[in-house]
């Protein structure tokens, strides 16, 4: 049974307005930004009440924490509340596990700020990072998102959290270990940027991580939403695609500090997460490539992609081995898991 793409309705957008339309809603200083985080859950234990205790630590105080949970059933959500008595504090229980894009997006649309934060239930904040992330902004009218350095529980820095986005050459060459032949090479290195050293100062890339992004809220309004079609993965690749598309810059910033535990939602089903980020994997590719790439290039490389799931299946499932090896592995790091 190969992984099926999901069919569901195309990405809510706010107004899609030209730019030069939008109406400013610059903070003008970290002091007098609103920020609205949003935290979409999904069974993460006694995670979820320690980031949000996290978040509200910051010395640049969050507007309201906005909670979605994703039909848990683990008692996380009990515990938050149990754990956590702050009026900001916001709890949406949705019926069903609608993944992660339509978690974020449910959050997105009951916050009031000038600025949203999607952050993972397991990724902690340094106390600072809020206010660093912010301060960003004034920099430059023209940016629209900012993304941490996100380490590892061990201080490594996590693959992912800055990166090109994967063309279907990329994935090409990646699906097929050719990007070891040459990896400096500009035509078959890999698209992270985890490799490099880490920059002394902000920086412009093609995209961060979804495990903590910070979105302004006027640039929401010119790009949409994320593209709920994605149930798992690479909707942050996807919305950073199009907010550069549309203009907008992204930055990496090193001076925010977060600490990401990766994968805890998805540890007690690691076959339906490979089915998901395969399948999220060939919709990226099809929905921003398909006009650029010839028909027949496309339909080759989702061969591969299908043919790697079936690879990565049969490897957990005969030799009980992670997934999670080389080239192959960094397509799907640096997400909401």
């Amino acid at each position: 049974m190969t992984p099926a793409l999901p069919d569901k309705p195309t990405p809510t957008v706010l107004r899609n307005w030209p730019r030069e339309e939008i109406p400013g809603l610059r903070a003008g200083g970290a002091d007098r930004a609103r920020v609205s985080v949003v935290i979409v859950n999904f069974n993460t234990g006694t995670l979820l009440a320690e980031v949000v205790k996290c978040v509200f630590a910051q010395s640049l105080a969050p507007h309201e924490c906005i909670v979605v949970d994703n039909a848990s059933s683990d008692g996380s959500v009990a515990q938050l509340r149990q754990e956590v008595s702050d009026g900001r504090l916001k709890i949406l229980e949705l019926e069903a596990n609608l993944g992660f894009a339509a978690g974020c997006n449910r959050g997105i649309s009951a916050s009031t700020g000038t600025h949203i934060l999607l952050l993972n239930p397991d990724c902690f904040l340094d106390v600072e990072s809020l206010r660093t992330l912010v301060e960003e902004f004034d920099t430059d009218d023209e940016i629209g998102a900012v993304g941490p350095l996100i380490l590892n529980m061990d201080g490594s820095e996590q693959r992912g959290c800055r990166r090109d986005i994967p063309t279907p050459w990329q994935i090409f060459c990646v699906g097929l270990g050719l990007h070891r032949l040459m990896p400096n090479h500009p035509r078959f290195r890999s698209f992270n940027r985890a490799g490099e050293d880490i920059p002394g100062e902000s920086v412009q890339v093609q995209s961060v991580s979804g495990a903590c992004l910070l979105m302004q809220r006027d640039t929401l309004e010119n790009v949409g939403y994320l593209d709920e079609r994605y149930f798992l993965h690479f909707e942050d690749l996807d919305w950073c695609l199009r907010a550069g598309n549309a203009g907008w810059k992204v930055h990496f910033v090193p001076g925010a500090v977060a600490h990401h535990v990766g994968g805890v939602s998805g540890r007690k089903r690691p076959y339906r997460v490979e089915a998901h980020k395969h399948a999220s994997l060939i919709r990226f590719v099809r929905a921003n490539f398909a006009s650029y790439y010839p028909s027949a290039f496309i339909a080759f490389v989702s061969l591969i992609v299908y043919a790697r799931w079936l690879t990565v299946v049969m490897r957990m499932a005969l030799l009980g081995k992670s997934h999670r090896q080389k080239g192959w592995y960094n397509l799907f790091v640096g997400s909401e898991d």
